[in-house]
């Protein structure tokens, strides 16, 4: 489901920062030898994450989901001097594509990648994060923000992508076997359910929910 239509979403891109070069080659690539090139951030989602990042200024940022590494590089333009980008990623196969353009980034020092299931990475990470983008497997979103939210600093963020769902979220009726879609509405009411965290959820391409921790 496109909630705004191409030509608005297009103009918006338009009118916004620049994509950096180096984003505009990964996102060419991605669409030229990745699967499902529509699951990378793109263009829009990036400068807004970019631009998040920047008004924190995170020391730590971690990201459920890796993927091709466009979001990854957005993040990381907002870190403080001495910051650090967890990213998870538990596609193997992905790791060289990933690696050349965090090579090619001024951030290639700052970002650490780690490959493997993330319920059991983000436990071995001792220390708070300031940032933190979920953008991985639909089903363990909640999971996740329970693995998370002990962890996220005071007033710091949680950015869910995905959980409109193309729309799917809307639907009262649901097959048994559509888990991701069921899991995200759990996940959307859990949060907004949550006191621990102030809510917002955005209708940015495929929908963003952010959370504040109080």
């Amino acid at each position: 489901m496109d909630f705004i239509n191409e030509i608005i979403t297009q103009y918006a891109e338009n009118h916004s920062q620049e994509e950096p070069k180096l984003l505009r080659e990964l996102n060419r690539e991605t669409h030229q030898k990745i699967l499902q090139p529509r699951m990378m951030s793109g263009h829009l989602q990036g400068r807004f994450l970019s631009f998040l990042s920047h008004l924190i200024q995170p020391d730590n940022i971690l990201e459920i989901g890796t993927y091709t590494g466009y979001s990854t590089l957005c993040l990381a333009e907002g870190l403080i001097e001495s910051g650090t980008i967890h990213t998870i990623e538990i596609n193997e196969e992905l790791f060289d594509f990933t690696k050349k353009y965090f090579d090619k980034s001024t951030y290639k020092n700052k970002i650490l990648s780690h490959h493997g299931d993330a319920k059991k990475i983000i436990p071995t990470l001792n220390f708070e994060f300031d940032l933190v983008f979920i953008d991985a497997d639909k089903s363990n979103y909640s999971h996740y923000f329970d693995l998370i939210l002990p962890k996220l600093s005071p007033g710091g963020l949680i950015i869910a992508d995905n959980v409109l769902w193309s729309g799917k979220v809307l639907q009262k009726s649901l097959h048994k076997r559509d888990i991701e879609t069921m899991e995200l509405k759990k996940f959307n009411q859990k949060v907004k359910a949550e006191r621990k965290v102030k809510t917002l959820l955005l209708p940015i391409r495929d929908g963003l929910m952010i959370c504040r921790k109080i």
